[in-house]
């Protein structure tokens, strides 16, 4: 079953969700326990895979420097105002070993999951940290020429950025913009041996799910690992990292995906490096903080660069979208990122409201209200995308236009879907205020149907007034129109 060029994701907090379903039922659940019901309920979203974040085997040395670390627990506490020691699980990306968490279910409790979701059309996307590794995985011990190195010295004058295991000085993870992880060790990507293990790693990976979410992949490309590490890291290669790794994967199982957490306009690159889909972070932070002509100007890259786009408004790194947005915005921002090309990835809570930013730290999450209207909308919306034209279509920006006198229209994004002889039309006022425009459709039908997925509305519209000076949209603040279009015969035009 390959994955469709515009897939829809459901990213899982797996640890949190299981725990949640142990409490549900009463009894302890792990991934090779799940009822069937859930599945069903997943898979009536019409999801095309679901990303079950953090099922790898945590580590204890990691729970323990969290522990120590009183930022770190000031957060768990704020997240979960009852929060005890025990709550913290460690975090996923302190990645102990590459076997899926025996309290999660071990291999075979995976095997069963992806065995469920396949059942209801759903591939499963997995993780994999590139950077670094925990300091209790083997290879600080067995290989630790894997690593970035330091003395001594670097132990004495600067503890929060190395660790000292079995007679070596570890470097601590980092990216190049912030103080270093403390409970990670730093891997060396230049190094020859370090990528052959990153190959077979991978290609166990790959026989457990149908695609990866690579975490920071932009950390691993030679300039940026280069202007990081320096001397330390030894001989730039004469290779980027991931082409080859992605080659060697995808040679042994074609159908395998890549994506990346992707930042600093990195995406372009990663994508020319053989990524399926890179993080759209631009989309969420423009939508949220600059104007809608920003988000158009956006939406005008290249269409291969966008088809390969990941757009989300909210994931397990960023706050949640109902505390980010006003209702309103969420659901403007929400249409967006749902009707554009590339991948769209929905975190489990967004449907819900859920406002609290867990730390993935924590195995287990605050009661909060669902929000029904929210819950109700989304429904909506992802029943009027499950379907193939939003999978496979043709997907082109649209022209609008406004007035002298009126300038509204700057604040409406539009766009249509193309697929065989379906056709859709969504326009958006991503603004808090009236917007008013004429937004030109180049279809050529002489009479339209337009009917709204999301409120029910129809009306008939003019084709030539469509196509020459656009059809009229007054939308209200944060309004949108979702339109499933059919050609109809010439008659009278409804108001």
């Amino acid at each position: 079953m390959p994955l469709v060029p515009y897939p829809t994701i459901y990213e899982i907090n797996t640890w949190v969700w299981l725990s949640d379903l142990s409490a549900k039922y009463a009894t302890s659940i792990d991934l090779g326990r799940v009822p069937a019901v859930e599945w069903d309920a997943i898979g009536a979203f019409g999801f095309d895979a679901v990303w079950l974040m953090g099922v790898w085997e945590r580590s204890p040395a990691g729970i323990a420097v969290a522990n120590r670390n009183q930022k770190l627990l000031e957060d768990f506490r704020r997240a979960l105002p009852d929060y005890r020691t025990n709550d913290n699980v460690g975090s996923p990306y302190c990645v102990r070993g590459y076997a899926v968490d025996p309290h999660l279910g071990g291999p075979e409790g995976l095997a069963l999951a992806r065995a469920e979701l396949a059942k209801r059309g759903m591939r499963l996307i997995l993780d994999f940290v590139p950077n670094h590794v925990a300091p209790d995985h083997p290879w600080a011990t067995e290989h630790p020429e894997y690593f970035i190195q330091g003395t001594q010295d670097d132990l004495r004058n600067d503890p929060g950025s190395f660790l000292a295991i079995g007679g070596h000085v570890f470097a601590c993870g980092r990216d190049p913009y912030f103080p270093a992880w403390t409970d990670v060790l730093q891997l060396n990507g230049f190094n020859a041996g370090l990528r052959q293990a990153v190959a077979e790693t991978i290609d166990s990976i790959a026989r457990q799910c149908d695609a990866i979410r690579c975490d920071m992949s932009m950390l691993l490309l030679n300039s940026i690992f280069e202007r990081t590490w320096g001397g330390r890291a030894g001989e730039r290669p004469a290779t980027e990292y991931w082409p080859g790794l992605i080659k060697a994967a995808k040679t042994a199982h074609p159908e395998f995906r890549f994506i990346a957490e992707a930042y600093w306009d990195m995406e372009w690159e990663l994508q020319q490096q053989g990524f399926d889909y890179c993080y759209d972070k631009r989309l969420l932070d423009r939508m949220e903080h600059d104007s809608p002509q920003s988000v158009r100007w956006h939406l005008c890259a290249d269409p291969a660069y966008q088809n390969k786009l990941l757009r989300f408004i909210e994931n397990h790194d960023e706050p949640r979208a109902a505390a980010t947005f006003s209702p309103g915005k969420e659901r403007a921002a929400a249409v967006i990122m749902s009707t554009l090309p590339g991948a769209r990835l929905y975190y489990e809570g967004q449907f819900e409201g859920r406002k609290v930013r867990l730390p993935v730290f924590l195995g287990r999450r605050p009661v909060e209200p669902h929000d029904a209207d929210l819950q109700a909308f989304y429904a909506k919306l992802l029943h009027a995308i499950d379907s193939p034209i939003f999978r496979q279509g043709e997907w082109s920006l649209c022209e609008r236009a406004g007035w002298p006198d009126n300038q509204s229209f700057q604040n409406i994004l539009a766009w249509t879907w193309i697929y065989g002889q379906q056709r859709r039309l969504i326009v958006v006022n991503l603004s808090g205020r009236q917007a008013q425009a004429r937004v030109r459709v180049t279809w050529g039908a002489s009479t339209w149907v337009l009917t709204d997925a999301l409120s029910g509305a129809v009306y008939q519209r003019n084709g030539d007034e469509m196509q020459g000076e656009g059809l009229y949209v007054d939308l209200g603040p944060w309004n949108c129109h979702f339109f499933q279009c059919n050609a109809a015969s010439a008659g009278a035009i409804a108001q």
